[in-house]
């Protein structure tokens, strides 16, 4: 059954930073209430709430946290946040708990509240409005992050939280859109807080862009039954982890087990990314295939990360207990020793995994991969079908109201052969509103396959509903039917629209074709200029083949001025990151680069240990070798530019 996503057949084809470089204070309240005395308890926000408080203070915040807090132990604590903030840079506040609405006035639930009246229920909450005083006391940024409306107990106000207006320096984050409830979820975290908690060390990357990120990978884990919401009106950028910006989790973790040469961390790879660029390279070095040659004097990879620094980014990224594991063997009075056991202790076994995060570990789509879960290729799915199904069946069973599993466990049951059973299970996942089984329904429908009659209209409009719900799986199919004008009146205007829709929702592969047409001059001549911000915002995103298609418009000067230090620059991010393309090109077909552009390569790999032949735009053996060590674990991001 068909299930890769499609994509528009164009034509052409990270980073370690250095710790937070802290000038400013930044003071933080952190909040979570769980263990609730009179109404039903919740499972995860006392450990969302430690985790961010952890978080946060490895990210040089000054932290108060409140652990099932009384209305007194809010209210004090708010008193003794209120009395730092005023010399703060930043100040944070972060809730997780019970909280409701009532008059488009929002309510923090404190573990000892009592039922009663609606009027002495109002009197014994913490109006969120307190909290926003306090915050407003802080003479520079005021962020708050509300992972607070998971479902109204007491059943006499409105669900979910009401947006907050007002006020200057101002950003306001919810787990999921205004109004409606968020998900607990199963494992140590709640949906949106985990996500939250990969995604906040990544360094250089700006608070949009994490929410970005954060947004797009509760909707894939929700199946878009959740959407995280944010009002901001910030007048500067901010970045939790101040850096380079950083490679993706996947050359991360390649890069790590590279220059430490551990098989248990190749294996990793290969488990968490069976098709990824470096799966070749990892089967090879796994099966005992001579490593590749490296260039002369390099220095030794097994001691290019003395302090463990990277594969404890790793950890913090990908918050998985086996880099915990093997950050403290490798590193055992490494220097975030206690913070590596503390991650190792909290976070479960994958033996230990419920029933829903192990369906998601075991049929989750890879367009639908979050920074916790993988994503599995059918090819893949199909070898573990059954456990597939047997897992999903219990989620569906243990989590009737989310729809999500249904859809999980319609893709297994594809995998498994069972082809009627899995569009009945489709169809009932897409009617319940589930994102992904529309668009794969959507596919069937389109193409005729597993044993779906052909409904080109019909398929559209799944695509376009999945669009409109925040899929931009969704909205690419939708454009690519758009512009081939086969089943549907071609509007290669709107499909242009249905690009820009999914490329600012953070998908990687909108933004790389967004950029493609730009170049090509799809977009009009005035849209070349988009060409290279696009295909650099695409990297940022994951695309790896990004950097390659920046580096030939800076090589060649097509649409900006030719730059060769900067396409130096994409080449050597796309050599760590790519399947191999880039060191190809520039060592079978060097002619065809701009020789200032090579000699800027070579100037790069040498100040980074990696070549030691001469600066002459000449890609020798020499070269060759040098950009092998690069990408087999010597990538080092002090060399290159932002």
């Amino acid at each position: 059954m068909p299930h890769a996503l499609r994509v528009v057949a164009l034509s052409l084809v990270v980073v370690v930073a250095a710790w937070p470089a802290l000038a400013a204070s930044r003071v933080a309240l952190v909040i979570g209430n769980a263990e609730y005395e009179s109404v039903p308890g919740l499972a995860n926000p006392v450990n969302d709430a430690r985790d961010i408080s952890d978080a946060l203070e490895s990210l040089g915040f000054q932290v108060f946290t409140e652990l099932n807090a009384t209305k007194a132990g809010m209210e004090a604590r708010l008193e003794d946040f209120a009395g730092a903030v005023r010399a703060s840079d930043v100040a944070l506040f972060y809730y997780a708990g019970h909280a409701f609405q009532v008059g488009g006035q929002n309510q923090l639930v404190p573990v000892d509240l009592e039922t009663g009246a609606p009027e002495e229920i109002l009197e014994d909450t913490l109006p969120l409005d307190r909290v926003m005083e306090a915050l407003d006391q802080a003479g520079g940024l005021k962020l708050v992050f509300l992972d607070a409306c998971r479902d109204n107990p007491l059943g006499l106000f409105q669900e979910g939280l009401a947006r907050i207006g007002g006020g200057a320096d101002r950003f306001v984050s919810y787990a999921t859109q205004p109004g409606a409830v968020a998900f607990d979820g199963e494992g140590r975290n709640g949906t949106f807080t985990a996500s939250l908690l990969s995604h906040i060390h990544t360094p250089g990357q700006t608070l949009t862009e994490l929410m970005i990120k954060v947004r797009r990978d509760v909707i894939a884990a929700t199946g878009g039954q959740q959407i995280p919401w944010e009002d901001s009106s910030l007048t500067r950028r901010f970045e939790f982890r101040e850096g380079l910006p950083a490679t993706s989790p996947e050359t991360l973790l390649y890069q790590v087990a590279a220059r430490t040469g551990n098989r248990d961390l190749m294996a990793l790879y290969l488990d968490r990314y069976p098709e990824g660029a470096h799966a070749g390279d990892v089967s090879g070095f796994l099966q005992g295939v001579p490593e590749p040659e490296t260039a002369t004097g390099q220095r030794s990879l097994a001691g290019a990360d003395p302090e463990g620094d990277q594969l404890w980014l790793l950890a913090q990224r990908t918050r998985l207990r086996r880099i915990a594991e093997y950050y403290l063997e490798l590193y055992p009075d490494g220097r975030h020793r206690e913070a590596a056991l503390a991650m190792a202790n909290n976070l479960p076994e994958e033996i230990d995994l419920g029933n829903g995060r192990l369906c998601e570990e075991l049929a989750t789509h890879p367009r639908d991969a979050t920074a916790n879960t993988a994503g599995v290729p059918f090819s893949i799915l199909q070898r573990n079908a059954g456990r597939a199904v047997e897992v999903c069946a219990g989620a569906v069973e243990q989590y009737p109201e989310a729809p999500h599993f249904v859809a999980l466990l319609a893709r297994a049951t594809a995998a498994a052969g069972r082809t009627e059973e899995a569009l009945a299970l489709y169809r009932e996942a897409a009617g319940r509103g589930d994102l992904r089984a529309m668009v794969s329904l959507g596919l069937l429908m389109e193409q005729g396959e597993g044993g779906v009659p052909r409904d080109p209209q019909r398929a559209l409009e799944l695509f376009e509903r999945a669009a409109e719900g925040g899929s931009t799986d969704g909205a690419i199919n939708l454009a690519v039917a758009l512009f081939q004008g086969e089943s549907v009146p071609a509007d290669p205007q709107r499909a242009v629209r249905l690009f820009r829709q999914a490329s600012e929702q953070g998908s990687a592969i909108a933004t790389y074709n967004l950029g493609i047409l730009a170049k090509d001059g799809a977009l009009g001549e005035d849209g070349r200029a988009e060409a290279l911000p696009l295909l650099r915002q695409a990297a940022r995103l994951g695309e790896p083949r990004s950097y390659l298609a920046a580096a030939v418009l800076l090589d060649r000067g097509e649409g900006v001025p030719a730059d060769p230090d900067e396409a130096a620059n994409m080449l050597l991010r796309g050599a760590a990151s790519d399947s191999g393309e880039v060191i190809s090109l520039l060592t079978e077909n060097a002619a065809g680069w701009d020789p200032a552009t090579i000699r800027a390569v070579q100037s790069r790999l040498k100040e980074a240990g990696y070549y030691v032949g001469a600066l002459d735009g000449i890609a020798g053996r020499q070269f060759e070798r040098a950009l092998k060590a690069w990408r087999n674990g010597g990538f080092d991001a002090s060399v290159l530019g932002s």
